[in-house]
């Protein structure tokens, strides 16, 4: 809300609950909630005319910005949201928000492109990640197009896209993500048949998966001293969890009968057992009667009761503990699972038995852990010690 620099009205502003003055701004605001609304409206309604035409025309803006994000939130406004009242010399009035998010930047039918994209997502019924991933890919996408509608390009077009991102030394696995979103958007919501046919994919480079060796996964749960942290990484190592499977465990799926931990739900929407380690048993009992945790949910809870812990928070406190060991190597939780599979492969597990327990669709993935096991390295005799060497 806009009007002159008058010192009546500049009164009734400091009057407003919680009000601040933003000298960068010029202006008095006030956390945008329908009672603060309320209150500006009835202080001010006397004195000066509220236009409200671009507050609406915001609100109508965010509303399609969060049908945009993967389940979105309630229709609560963000505590950040800010509303302005400007003392700016002009007697218009009017209504201003900052921005939410890069979506607020996208032309309209680009916004409305995107929408249609998160929408065939959940009919198809795409994971959270994945459907994170392809909005964020196609964010970064759109937001370079500008005004120019994404459904007008050509295949030409792309290739020019992505021709740019990989000159821009973006990674091999970004550009196959990006690729995917765009195939989705253009071949599935689009319905253009074969539009990626002639966009080639650039190679992946081949990486042995980051693991610890025994030593240092020791080091790293002696040195996590939080006993809910500690049973978390034990968990995670002991079973070959993601860490994602880690902080959405319910406690119903600890079975101590049968000796297993069941995954629901996890990558490609399948369920699994691992087998419960009897010392991770102990922990977890320990665990239990130290934290308590809810029957009905989850095992290791946020600090809302009714939230997972977070991911980034547990990937800290793996950062946290190999700082404090001294580990320089490389590596978060999901390291935790590449050592069990690499582990149990150097004691001779079977490989199809390793391909069960981390749930791979495809045994080409498990494979990889055959480059980074040292059972049949340790055999090999190197041909520095034939060499008489003085």
């Amino acid at each position: 809300m806009q009007y002159g620099n008058i010192e009546s009205l500049n009164q009734i502003a400091r009057r407003i609950k919680g009000v601040k003055w933003s000298q960068t701004q010029k202006s008095w605001y006030v956390p945008l909630t329908k009672d603060n609304y309320e209150t500006i409206r009835l202080a001010f309604e006397p004195y000066v005319y509220l236009e409200t035409s671009a507050l609406k025309s915001y609100l109508q803006k965010r509303n399609q910005v969060s049908s945009t994000k993967p389940f979105p939130p309630n229709n609560a406004i963000p505590a950040k949201t800010i509303f302005n009242i400007v003392t700016h010399k002009s007697l218009n009035t009017i209504s201003k928000e900052p921005k939410l998010s890069v979506a607020f930047d996208l032309s309209q039918q680009n916004l409305t492109g995107l929408q249609k994209m998160m929408d065939h997502l959940t009919l198809k019924a795409y994971s959270l990640s994945t459907m994170r991933t392809y909005r964020g890919e196609m964010l970064v996408f759109m937001h370079l197009l500008g005004k120019h509608a994404a459904d007008a390009l050509t295949t030409d077009d792309v290739k020019r896209y992505l021709l740019k991102c990989i000159t821009e030394g973006i990674s091999e696995n970004t550009i196959h993500s990006r690729i995917n979103a765009l195939k989705f958007y253009y071949e599935q919501v689009l319905g253009r048949e074969k539009f990626f046919v002639e966009i080639p994919r650039p190679k992946k480079p081949f990486l042995l998966p980051r693991f610890f060796n025994q030593d240092e996964i020791t080091a790293i749960i002696n040195c996590c001293g939080n006993l809910k942290q500690k049973v978390m990484l034990m968990l995670a190592y002991s079973g070959g969890l993601r860490v994602s499977e880690v902080v959405a465990m319910l406690t119903r799926n600890i079975d101590s009968k049968r000796m297993s931990i069941l995954i629901e739900k996890a990558k490609g929407k399948k369920d699994r057992l691992v087998t419960l380690s009897p010392v991770l048993l102990v922990m977890l009992r320990e665990y239990w009667n130290a934290y308590k945790p809810a029957k009905a949910g989850y095992l290791f809870s946020g600090q809302n009761p009714d939230e997972p812990y977070s991911v980034r928070s547990l990937q800290m406190v793996l950062q946290a503990a190999k700082e404090k060991a001294g580990i320089l190597k490389p590596g978060g939780v999901h390291a935790l699972r590449h050592s069990f599979a690499t582990h149990l492969l150097d004691k001779g597990t079977d490989i199809m038995m390793i391909m069960k327990l981390l749930g791979h669709n495809d045994i080409k993935t498990t494979l990889r852990y055959l480059h980074v096991t040292n059972r049949d390295m340790l055999q090999i005799i190197s041909p520095l010690d034939n060499l008489d060497i003085k």
